[in-house]
């Protein structure tokens, strides 16, 4: 299984109903909820996190949006995970989303170009560098070499209460 991060931004944490359609469209396509944690980044995070994007014409106006409230991030397993979470997002670019791609999260929820309800990962080496950047209490090899074998042959249940799928252990019956 690869890793993926996936984080809903300000725009779609905000809206119950958007917050829940793309956390069922996760589900839908089979993905497997690793951690989730609702979070908010300051100003600083927001730098930092889009530092390479710094000196672009809209970087300021993505930090200050990313700052501006709430965010859901999740670690996403999937075989392929970062490239089929970035078609399920759908393009960047709204307008192009909304045409040329309706039915991705980004072509029905997002709203500007900024404002576009996800991000994702980009590659499985920025992955591993952005999980790390909001989950750092989560290690990625230690995961791999524990948690990854059981999740990739089923041995989990969902937990809807914690929002992320969990290893079946001695004391949770099998769910089927």
């Amino acid at each position: 299984l690869q890793l993926t991060l996936a984080l809903l931004k300000p725009d779609a944490a905000a809206h119950p109903l958007v917050r829940e359609a793309v956390h069922a469209a996760i589900l839908r396509h089979r993905f497997l909820i690793v951690r989730a944690k609702e979070l908010r980044c300051g100003p600083e995070q927001s730098r930092r996190f889009y530092r390479e994007h710094a000196g672009r014409f809209f970087y300021r106006r993505l930090v200050e949006f990313m700052a501006s409230g709430p965010m859901w991030a999740y670690i996403l397993a999937h075989e392929n995970a970062v490239p089929l979470w970035r078609s399920l997002m759908g393009p960047t670019k709204v307008f192009r989303a909304r045409h040329s791609d309706p039915d991705t999260i980004r072509g029905a929820y997002g709203l500007t170009d900024t404002r576009n309800t996800t991000h994702g990962s980009d590659s499985p080496a920025s992955a591993s560098r952005e999980i790390a950047f909001f989950f750092p209490e989560f290690d990625e090899q230690c995961w791999y070499e524990q948690e990854e074998p059981q999740f990739r042959r089923g041995q989990l249940y969902y937990s809807a209460e914690e929002r992320v799928h969990r290893v079946l252990g001695a004391e949770q019956p099998e769910v089927t």
